[in-house]
C-alpha cells in the first residue's frame, strides 16, 4: 500500500462518509456534486479531493442543510460553511466528523480548534473515552480495507498523543499518595502501538501515584537498573502485536526469571496478545487485564 492513497473507489467513500454508495450515486447524478473518473472496466473512482468535498458535504447534510442547497454552493464555499457550524454547535456527530476531516485534509487547525470547542463542555477523560477511542477504532478499520493510508492514521494519532502528554504534565504531583510504589510502563521489544499505554500513565499521574514512562520497544534486560530503587515496583505492559502468541508465555518466564525473581516487584500485562497467555501455569506476581480500567479496580487505585 503506497504511503498516500490518491483514489478511492465508492465503498471507500460509504465507509468513510456513512452515506450510502446508493444515495452517493443519486447525489452525483441528480446535483453533480461529484465527478469521478472510471476505470478501463467502468468502476467509479474518486479522487482526494472528492472524498473530502463528500465527508463536508455530509456535515452540512447532518446538519439539516438541504441537499439542493448544498448543491448550489461552490467548491469554495463548501468548506467556509462547515467551519461556520463547526463553530456554533457542538453536537458528537459533528466533532466525529470534523476530527474525520481534520485526518483526510491535513488540517491540524481544524484538529485543534475541534478539540478545544470539546473542552468547553467536556473534561480531557471524557474526549478520549468518547471521541478519541471511537475515533481510533475506526481508524483502524478504515486503514484495513485499505480506505486511508498510514499517513492519515499516523497524522491524527499522533495529535492525539500530544493531548495525552500535555494533560498528563498537568496532574504529575511532586508527592505521591504512595511513596513506597512506583509504576514502570513500557512496551516489549519491537512493540510500538504506544497510545494505550501512554493513556494508562495519564490515569496513573491523574490518580497521584509516581510513574516512569519508558516508552516504546523496551528489551527486558534495560528494566534491570530499576531493580535497584527501594520502592515496590508495578510494571506494566502492554502487548498489542508483541510478544506473539507464540512467544509470550517464553516472554512471562523469562521477565520473571530476569526481574521478577530479583525483587519483590509485579508485572501486569494488558493488550490484544494476552488472549494466548497460559493462565493455569502463570505466575503468581504476574496479572493479565482486558484494560486499563480492570487494572485500576484490581489493583484498588
Amino acid at each position: 500500500m503506497s504511503l498516500v492513497k490518491k483514489t478511492f473507489s465508492i465503498k471507500d467513500l460509504e465507509n468513510l462518509s456513512g452515506i450510502k454508495a446508493h444515495t452517493i450515486r443519486i447525489w452525483e447524478k441528480r446535483y453533480n456534486l461529484l465527478s469521478p473518473e472510471r476505470t478501463q472496466t467502468n468502476i467509479r473512482m474518486y479522487s482526494l479531493l472528492s472524498l473530502q468535498k463528500l465527508l463536508n458535504i455530509t456535515l452540512l447534510y447532518e446538519n439539516g442543510l438541504k441537499i439542493s442547497k448544498i448543491a448550489q454552493l461552490t467548491n469554495e464555499e463548501i468548506p467556509l460553511k462547515v467551519r461556520e457550524i463547526i463553530d456554533e454547535k457542538s453536537i458528537k456527530n459533528n466533532m466525529m466528523n470534523a476530527l474525520k476531516l481534520s485526518m483526510i485534509n491535513f488540517d491540524q487547525n481544524l484538529f485543534h480548534n475541534t478539540y478545544n470547542q470539546l473542552l468547553v463542555d467536556l473534561s480531557f477523560r471524557e474526549i478520549f473515552k468518547d471521541y478519541f477511542v471511537p475515533l481510533l477504532q475506526e481508524l483502524g478499520y478504515l486503514w484495513q480495507t485499505n480506505t486511508i493510508s498510514t499517513t492519515h492514521e499516523h497524522f491524527i494519532t499522533n495529535f492525539v498523543k500530544q493531548k495525552v502528554y500535555t494533560n498528563t504534565e498537568k496532574v504529575q504531583r511532586l508527592e505521591p499518595v504512595d511513596p513506597n510504589k512506583i509504576f514502570v510502563l513500557f512496551l516489549p521489544e519491537n512493540e510500538v502501538h504506544e497510545l494505550g499505554i501512554l493513556y494508562l500513565n495519564y490515569e496513573l499521574n491523574l490518580r497521584g501515584y509516581k510513574s516512569i514512562y519508558l516508552g516504546q520497544s523496551v528489551p527486558i534486560e534495560n528494566l534491570e537498573p530499576l531493580l535497584a530503587n527501594d520502592n515496590f515496583i508495578e510494571f506494566v505492559t502492554y502487548a498489542t502485536v508483541e510478544p506473539s502468541k507464540e512467544k509470550i508465555d517464553k516472554y512471562i518466564q523469562r521477565f520473571k526469571k530476569k526481574i521478577l525473581n530479583k525483587k519483590t516487584s509485579r508485572l501486569s500485562i494488558l493488550g490484544f496478545q494476552t488472549q494466548y497467555i497460559d493462565l493455569v501455569n502463570k505466575p503468581e506476581q504476574i496479572g493479565v487485564y482486558r484494560g486499563y480500567k480492570e487494572l485500576i479496580e484490581d489493583l484498588n487505585l
